[in-house]
């Protein structure tokens, strides 16, 4: 037997001709999964096996995204070439066109229409140095505020809550490893068992330490099946909701006395405004039953340690910056951060959501998460790019903004760097109409998506695979994605892409840029001194110690582990509460006799935000293949409903043709569609346009529809 096994062994190791490895990173969630591509030359054909690399953050885990995510870095309808569109259709030229073409039709728009008529949006799965420099090209060489990107639509709602709570916002204000040893955990809008896999080992440990979990979700998930209690609050409530939990935690005495004097401001009007409110109008508006409320606060405020965690549920609404403070002031209330096993945590979507905010792609901030208005950040941004400060433009606006000032003719140009606008924004046929509407548009991708089809020009970059640099996780550490694989065609990496048109612009002296860690380097001075600093970290730390946590000030420095342990990063070294009304001062949409049904969107595990990489990997795409409507069986049954059926979702903005998929654990009141798919199945024509007054989010998780069953 023992010979029959070597021979066979013998016989499989004959049969691999070669093989090569890289190391990498996985392009999708915010975990950042260390992995390792195996590529093997196997007889006539090749094989490729995904493995997971040890790593402080997933601790070599990956998950179903990850280990097929060469399937679409390897697919044939990568763009290999710059296209030019002619008559309707894209047409290979070389890069010495593309690029003397955008020189000449972006001096073209300057020179009729202002510096301002260009615009560029960016991308929250870029690299840091990608990020930084797209930042440094808008404001440098193109000299245009209109910048912002598609983590606009992602975290901006937490972001802005934990700047104007905390005075700064790293994703999670401890580290993953603290959670096993938490006593009480509020997962509020997170389904992370499908969009952070891999992080739910940690949840895992703790449940099996005996800490409580609490879920705040319309909907039962992967997640919620974790939780001790599923608060299962209606669509656009979580604020009320958090009110309701504030109240008890108030006259049931949970308070910490001592925190609230010492480290916090704005207490007494929290407290005089949740005083005010009653419980029981608080269970009937949020649909959460008053014991369930007294149950979640009450085990939330006596325990001596607890996280809070946030995610798209809560924050893509109009008041998302409000929930999400709201939430926070139960963190505070209680003194549960700056300790061990206690903190907040905002579940960041996408790859770099991190990074990407805070090195310069937003309309108001410069990099190390500088104010783009403050005289002193403006003067030493300028100094290091050698400009003057006169000529650094001032803040412009959020990205839908950017989408409305191209409707309305004040932005007549575009360079859209890795997003998919048209289904990524609400009201999709509103951003398709704007676009068509530019005079000229072009777009950085690796496949021809929904809105590369609208670009007059498509230039070719590179994958995660092939381009190396750093990203920023949901925990703020800082990692090396290493990539060696080499490009297939004439792709170029983002960050030579922009070298490259600065230089054509006569920029060349400002991005004379011939390495990712060169980069870097700049960035780091740029961060330096900043909220977010960078400038202990170097490749060759990150290389040895596998991540770091920012802010790390100096060389010396370890990093930062744990957030706010002795002060907050306002002035006055407090954390700012505020009450937050159960009435919003944007009103979302409710219900009525023509639109009956709440509708809130999210993800499923085998894709990724619109869809444009994991429809490309076959052993994904066969998952979900299609989109869908989850409903509850008696709400199904009132409309005529079977399940798996074709049915017609219809909202005051237009509608979308799905299937059904009844669950009895989704709210009755409440159907649930999946964002990933573009066409007649892209569930965002449905969302108004509306934005949160603070952070300027869409409110995506909140929209009155009626749907109707299609005849087979």
């Amino acid at each position: 037997m023992t010979e029959l096994l070597l021979k066979y062994f013998r016989t499989k190791q004959q049969q691999v001709q070669w093989e090569k490895r890289y190391d990498t990173q996985c392009p999708y969630c915010s975990m950042q999964c260390k992995m390792q591509l195996i590529e093997q030359s196997v007889v006539s054909r090749k094989k490729y096996t995904t493995v997971g690399k040890d790593n402080p953050t997933s601790e070599g885990r990956i998950c179903i995204k990850g280990m097929n995510a060469y399937q679409h870095a390897l697919h044939s309808d990568r763009i290999k070439y710059p296209l030019l569109k002619v008559n309707n259709s894209f047409v290979r030229i070389t890069w010495e066109q593309a690029l003397n073409h955008i020189k000449e039709n972006f001096t073209k728009i300057q020179v009729e229409d202002g510096h301002n008529a260009l615009s560029v949006y960016g991308s929250a799965s870029i690299t840091n140095e990608e990020a930084y420099l797209l930042g440094k090209f808008a404001r440098v060489a193109l000299k245009t505020k209109y910048i912002d990107y598609n983590g606009r639509l992602c975290m901006s709602a937490a972001a802005t809550a934990a700047n104007q709570t905390f005075g700064m916002d790293r994703g999670i204000t401890n580290s993953l490893s603290e959670i096993p040893f938490t006593r009480c955990i509020l997962l509020v809008g997170t389904n992370i068992a499908e969009c952070q896999p891999t992080i739910m080992t940690y949840f895992e440990r703790a449940k099996e330490n005996g800490t409580f979990i609490i879920a705040v979700d319309p909907r039962e998930t992967a997640t919620t099946k974790i939780a001790d209690l599923h608060l299962k609050v209606k669509p656009g409530m979580d604020a009320a909701l958090a009110n309701g939990l504030l109240k008890v935690i108030m006259d049931e005495g949970y308070l910490d006395k001592e925190f609230i004097e010492e480290r916090t401001s704005g207490f007494k009007e929290v407290q005089d405004y949740v005083m005010s409110l009653d419980l029981t109008d608080i269970a009937e508006i949020t649909g959460v039953p008053i014991e369930q409320i007294y149950k979640a606060a009450r085990m939330f405020g006596q325990e001596e340690s607890g996280m809070v965690f946030t995610a798209r549920g809560v924050e893509q609404q109009t008041d998302g910056t409000a929930a999400v403070r709201n939430f926070l002031n139960i963190l505070i209330s209680t003194g549960k951060i700056g300790k061990p096993y206690s903190g907040y945590g905002a579940i960041t979507g996408q790859g770099n959501g991190q990074g990407a905010r805070e090195h310069g792609q937003k309309a108001d901030q410069l990099p190390g998460y500088r104010s783009i208005e403050n005289e002193e950040h403006r003067e030493y941004i300028a100094n290091l790019w050698k400009i003057n400060k006169e000529e650094l433009p001032r803040k412009g606006v959020s990205a839908f903004e950017m989408i409305e000032k191209i409707h309305e003719g004040e932005i007549t140009g575009m360079f859209l760097m890795c997003s998919n606008p048209v289904v990524s924004n609400p009201n999709a046929h509103f951003v398709k109409d704007a676009l068509k509407k530019l005079k000229y548009f072009v777009a950085v991708d690796m496949f021809v998506s929904e809105t590369a089809k609208l670009a007059d020009l498509i230039l070719p970059t590179s994958s995660y695979l092939e381009d190396e640099g750093t990203m920023t996780n949901l925990e703020g550490r800082v990692t090396l994605r290493e990539a060696s694989r080499p490009v297939p065609g004439e792709a170029r990496h983002d960050w030579q892409i922009i070298c490259d048109i600065a230089r054509v612009l006569g920029k060349e002296q400002y991005f004379s840029f011939y390495s990712p860690e060169e980069i870097f380097n700049e960035l780091r001075e740029a961060s330096r001194g900043g909220i977010a600093d960078y400038y202990g970290i170097t490749y060759e730390r990150l290389r040895k110690e596998g991540g770091i946590l920012w802010p790390c000030p100096d060389l010396n420095h370890p990093g930062t582990i744990r957030l706010f342990e002795t002060s907050f990063a306002h002035s006055d070294g407090k954390a700012a509460m505020v009450a937050v009304s159960n009435n919003p001062s944007v009103p979302k949409e409710s219900v009525s006799e023509e639109y009956p049904l709440y509708l809130t969107t999210g993800r499923v595990m085998s894709h990724y935000l619109t869809g444009v990489q994991t429809r490309k990997s076959p052993s994904l795409a066969a998952r979900n293949f299609e989109s869908f409507m989850e409903i509850h069986p008696s709400t199904a049954m009132k409309y005529q409903i079977q399940d798996k059926a074709l049915v017609k979702i219809e909202s005051r903005r237009g509608s979308i043709v799905v299937r059904t998929k009844w669950s009895e654990t989704i709210r009755p009141d409440t159907i649930f569609v999946p964002f990933h798919w573009d066409d007649s199945q892209n569930v965002n024509r449905l969302v108004s346009n509306k934005l949160d007054p603070a952070c300027k989010m869409p409110g995506f998780k909140v929209s009155a529809v009626k749907v109707s069953r299609i005849m087979e």
